[in-house]
Parts: structure tokens; C-alpha cells; sequence
């Protein structure tokens, strides 16, 4: 049977993330507030939980989930080969919404989906979510819903479509981004924008100004 907390309360916050915890480190699903949407998330390094997300959702393993970490520290030790134009991306926009797809690193044992070697990341600007990660450690994350709904922008409007699929809800109260996170592709050489979100091209532009857009193009000429 799932249960809700009401986080702004004290005391429902400390029994929601103790309840949180105990519930991915038994391979379970708890649905969190993000800065952007709520999420339904899992142990990362679980494949049980994280095979349990996907089917929760109506997803396949073709649909990997992003990872959640809580600090920039952790990027290295799940990614490889970051660049000095993505560390200039995350300096600016971690936490908050942008994730990135990275090469990951190949020494770790967990099973995604379907992710051609690469994991999608993003450090979330919320502090309910960072306090539940830096007592979990990374996690396989993606909105709130059933495939093809909306993403959830409450843990109550995320519980009407999830259900007792999920062990524990924490509700924040309305998620305050309402958008999903912008992704960036980091594997190439030159990053490229695959889906614009909470943060604009023209942001990332502003740090990487050769940054392509979702049909591969470079920034625009400069005009007069």
C-alpha cells in the first residue's frame, strides 16, 4: 500500500524521506518533486527496480530513464570523456533543468535499457529531491506518468496515474518549473540540443555558442 507525505510539514518530511530511503534500498518506487516535474524514481544500480519503473510506466527498455545525482562530484564517477564545453554547461546550469546524455563510464554494473553505452544525467534544483539523493545515491528517474499522459506536476496528480505501483509519494505542493528538463547530446564532439525544455538554446549558446540545435545545425551568422 503506497503512502503520501506532505513534506512541508516537519515531521511528515522526516518520516516521507526516512520511508523514501527505505523504499529504494528495498528495490521500490517512490515519486519525488523536481524543480521541473515530479518524478517516479529507483535505485539506479537496481535492475529489478529499475525494470519496475519502466513497467510502471507502460515504458520499454528502449526508454531508458535519466539518472539523478546530487552533486557534481558524482558526474565522473558514472561518466566518461565529459568535455570541457559540458563542464562549462553544468557549471552554469547544475542544478536546475538540463540533462546530458554522457558516454558512461563502462565499469558500472547496472542495467538501464537500452542506452548504447551512454547515460542521461541531471543534478535537480530541489531540495527534497537532493536531500533524498545524498541519502540514496544516484537514481534512475523519469516524469511522473503513464507513457503518452501528462508528466505529473503534483506527487497527488502523479498518484491518480501511478497508484500502488509507487511505495511512497513525497508532495511538495506544485512542481515550480511545470517543464521538462531541456537534453543535450554531450557524446559528440560538438553538443547538440535533442529536446528544449526548462532551459533555452539561446542560454546554452550563451556558454557554448557552437552548440547545434535539434536538426543538427550550428548557431545562426552573425547579422549587422
Amino acid at each position: 500500500m503506497s503512502r503520501l507525505y506532505d513534506t512541508s510539514d516537519p515531521d511528515e518530511k522526516e518520516k516521507g524521506l526516512r520511508h523514501a530511503v527505505d523504499a529504494v534500498r528495498r528495490g521500490e518506487l517512490v515519486v519525488l518533486p523536481t524543480d521541473t516535474v515530479y518524478g517516479i524514481g529507483a535505485d539506479a544500480f537496481s535492475p529489478g527496480a529499475v525494470a519496475s519503473l519502466l513497467a510502471a510506466k507502460g515504458r520499454g527498455r528502449q526508454s531508458p530513464p535519466p539518472v539523478l545525482v546530487p552533486d557534481m562530484r558524482t558526474l565522473d564517477g558514472l561518466a566518461t570523456d565529459v568535455s570541457d564545453d559540458v563542464r562549462a554547461l553544468l557549471d552554469r546550469f547544475w542544478p536546475g533543468g538540463l540533462t546530458v546524455i554522457c558516454r558512461a563510464q563502462p565499469s558500472l554494473a547496472w542495467d538501464l535499457g537500452e542506452t548504447r553505452g551512454t547515460v542521461a544525467l541531471r543534478m535537480p534544483d530541489h531540495e527534497i529531491a537532493l536531500e533524498l539523493l545524498r541519502q540514496t545515491g544516484p537514481m534512475a528517474v523519469s516524469s511522473a506518468n503513464l507513457t503518452g499522459q501528462p508528466a505529473a506536476t503534483t506527487a497527488a496528480g502523479a498518484h491518480e496515474q501511478l497508484g500502488d505501483s509507487v511505495a511512497c509519494y513525497l508532495e511538495a505542493g506544485p512542481a515550480p518549473g511545470g517543464t521538462a528538463s531541456t537534453i543535450v547530446d554531450a557524446t559528440r564532439a560538438v553538443p547538440r540540443l535533442v529536446r528544449i525544455g526548462a532551459t533555452s538554446l539561446a542560454k546554452l549558446r550563451d556558454v557554448v555558442p557552437a552548440m547545434e540545435d535539434l536538426h543538427g545545425h550550428g548557431p545562426e551568422p552573425a547579422t549587422p
